[in-house]
């Protein structure tokens, strides 16, 4: 499946939904609720099997996503503002809340997430921090090196406030 080119237009959903996705271990989906199909315009066949990924959004930093990994795979849930990427490259926003999934003998056996509408006021906050990410990952020839130096930006600025990565999510949100 071709990854469209992102347009300008913001879809959105209402503020008593969520979007709701389970993954496995690799991040592939295995389920998908109906206000995830309808907000990215995909079928449930086109998501299922796909990496989540699928709908990210190339405005999104590469080292959000990695703390983000490195927390569930640790066990540890997270809340993220994250900006996706519908089916025909409109954007959408969403205040994700990601959680390991585990079997009867408490193992990881995947991740789920639940994400809902933010507030407007928390995205005009989030989407500057977001940039200057982006902009310190495409300062670097390297992708690796350039995520990594993105988030010791992130880390930095975590420190200065002398807040946890969901306090300073949370702080953004209220």
């Amino acid at each position: 499946m071709s990854r469209p080119s992102p347009t300008t237009h913001e879809r959105t959903f209402s503020e008593d939904e969520l979007i709701v996705s389970k993954t496995d271990l690799n991040g592939r989906l295995t389920y998908v609720n109906d206000v995830f199909c309808q907000v990215g315009l995909y079928t449930e066949g086109e998501l299922l099997g796909q990496p989540h990924s699928i709908v990210r959004h190339p405005d999104m930093p590469r080292a959000v996503f990695h703390m983000l990994w490195q927390r569930i795979q640790n066990g540890e849930e997270i809340f993220a503002f994250v900006k996706n990427m519908a089916k025909n490259g409109d954007y959408y926003w969403v205040l994700a809340h990601v959680a390991p999934s585990r079997d009867r003998q408490g193992r990881i056996d995947g991740y789920h997430s639940n994400l809902r509408l933010p507030q407007r006021e928390s995205l005009k906050r989030i989407e500057p921090i977001y940039r200057r990410l982006l902009e310190e990952e495409n300062r670097h020839p390297d992708r690796k090196q350039g995520m990594h130096a993105a988030a010791a930006m992130l880390q930095a600025t975590l420190d200065e406030a002398r807040q946890s990565y969901d306090e300073f999510v949370f702080s953004l949100a209220a």
